[in-house]
């Protein structure tokens, strides 16, 4: 066991607890538990959104994905940042204007129907329970290497700890755990750049061309194609992360913390240059580890080289560094999965519970009441299937998750928004085709199926050749609602409700 580490991640976890503590003073209401009453500012919630987005797949993924395929790895960086573009000029304030605590609350204040309201929310716990996976792999794999504890142990301890959170602390824990988070991996990351920079003279040229001769990949770990050998498999993945963002339920419920639309874009902003610049610092990380730590050593700590970054501080910055920068990703991890479980959470409470099993007739002690137990279910299946997929990169599993959100919940969003015939038919077929077709897909693929034991989850050929479904998916999400609408019949009202909708999206208010 690592003594400097254990003590750096027991101070995490107090302070976290007591910023749990704190908050579960100020969550006395539906309002407080699911959007912290709509009382933070720009910069807090862009902060905020931030430590949310910069996950374990960003921090440990992302790193180890480029110093072992080089280029490739720098798909997700790319891709991650420019969805953020996505955000703030199509959803941000619709959102912010429409809704109330959740995705479907946008959805359903067009469409005002149990069905779309049920399918909306379940989209939400799908694509939240696949990104929590993410982060519990990364988790089981950092607390393994470096308290000694098996796979299982560190997973279950992540588990407890994100339920802790959001069951007491609600969305007021939740943000500043997500604050707190950002600015020690900002911090971090900085000075581990800062490290492997100075290791080639603050020259970018000396930093490249060392490249050719570091790994195994030699002069092609510059050049695309590592990874990615398939051209569509390249463009399927970015499709899914430049589109995801913009679907996913635990980024776009930080919209509803704030008081008003112009908040909300000012909180985009603050993120969105948070983010970029620490998407340009995993170059540094991705090429250091690789250069320093050695493709070998990197699988021999993790096979899916999520241990790259702390190992790479190890080397540059001895144990301590080793230790503080190991710290800062358990504290990434904690902040993101209550995010995520508080997002699954609000759509089960919130929308199945209160709008369709209590068809709005729920106190708020009941909604309170269900919204704990609710936080409790989703762990409790994100630990138990997060234990079957210890053997993928973490960063794959959420491209997975944006994906199903960019096939599943995009086209609905923007056709509530901007399509004057879209009707309620049509949003149930989008989300439907969208979420069923990429988790078809993916179960189909080769990140579940390989002929080579130990690569997949399970022995045998894939069905699906590509390892992210977004390119027929996405698609399939906008055909699905397409089709829905122009087959069902249209309604006078369809019409009038599109113009409140129109008048009420753009509202600075």
């Amino acid at each position: 066991m690592h003594q400097t580490a254990f003590w750096l991640f027991l101070a995490i976890v107090a302070v976290t607890l007591v910023i749990t503590y704190i908050a579960s003073k100020k969550t006395k209401s539906t309002s407080e538990f699911y959007t912290a009453g709509g009382g933070l500012t720009g910069w807090q919630n862009g902060l905020a959104i931030a430590g949310d987005y910069m996950s374990a797949a960003s921090f440990l993924g992302i790193a180890g994905t480029i110093a072992l395929a080089g280029f490739d790895g720098f798909f997700y960086s790319i891709g991650f940042l420019v969805a953020y573009l996505v955000v703030l000029y199509l959803v941000a304030e619709p959102l912010r204007n429409l809704g109330n605590y959740t995705i479907a609350d946008m959805i359903a204040a067009r469409f005002d129907a149990k069905k779309v309201r049920g399918v909306a929310a379940l989209n939400t716990i799908t694509i939240s329970t696949f990104y929590m996976i993410a982060q519990l792999v990364g988790a089981g794999a950092l607390i393994k290497l470096l308290l000694g504890l098996t796979y299982t142990q560190s997973v279950l301890i992540v588990g407890a700890l994100m339920t802790v959170y959001v069951v007491f602390g609600g969305m007021h824990a939740t943000s500043w755990v997500q604050i707190i988070k950002a600015v020690l991996l900002m911090g971090g990351t900085l000075l581990l750049s800062v490290l492997v920079f100075a290791k080639y003279n603050f020259n970018v040229y000396d930093m490249f061309n060392a490249m050719k001769t570091a790994t195994p990949l030699k002069e092609s770990f510059l050049n695309p194609g590592n990874k990615y050998k398939i051209p569509l498999d390249t463009l399927s993945l970015n499709l899914a992360l430049v589109l995801g963002t913009a679907g996913l339920p635990h980024i776009l419920i930080r919209f509803f913390t704030v008081r008003d639309a112009a908040t909300a874009r000012s909180s985009v902003v603050y993120a969105t240059w948070i983010i970029g610049i620490f998407y340009v610092m995993t170059i540094f990380l991705g090429f250091g580890a690789a250069g320093f730590v050695g493709y070998d050593n990197i699988l021999a700590a993790d096979k899916g080289g999520n241990m790259a970054a702390p190992l790479l501080a190890r080397e540059l910055g001895g144990e301590f560094f080793f230790a503080f920068i190991s710290a800062v990703a358990f504290a990434t991890i904690l902040a993101v999965v209550a995010g995520l479980v508080l997002s699954a959470a609000s759509a089960f409470a919130h929308d199945f519970y209160s709008h369709i099993l209590r068809k709005g007739q729920a106190g708020e002690k009941e909604q309170m009441k269900v919204a704990r137990w609710a936080s409790v279910g989703v762990a409790v299946v994100s630990i138990l299937l997060a234990l079957l997929a210890s053997k993928l990169n973490v960063a794959f599993l959420v491209s997975v998750a944006f994906a199903i959100a960019a096939s599943a919940n995009l086209p609905v969003i923007l056709f509530t928004i901007f399509w004057k015939r879209f009707n309620t038919t049509g949003a149930i077929a989008g989300m439907l085709t969208g979420l069923i077709s990429a988790i078809v897909l993916v179960a189909m693929s080769p990140s579940v199926w390989s002929p080579v034991e130990g690569k997949a989850i399970f022995v045998g050929d894939p069905w699906f050749t590509l390892a992210n479904p977004g390119i027929i998916s996405i698609p399939l999400g906008f055909i699905g609602a397409i089709v829905g609408t122009l087959l069902s019949r249209r309604k006078a009202e369809d019409d009038a409700k599109f113009e409140e909708i129109q008048v009420r999206s753009n509202m600075m208010l």
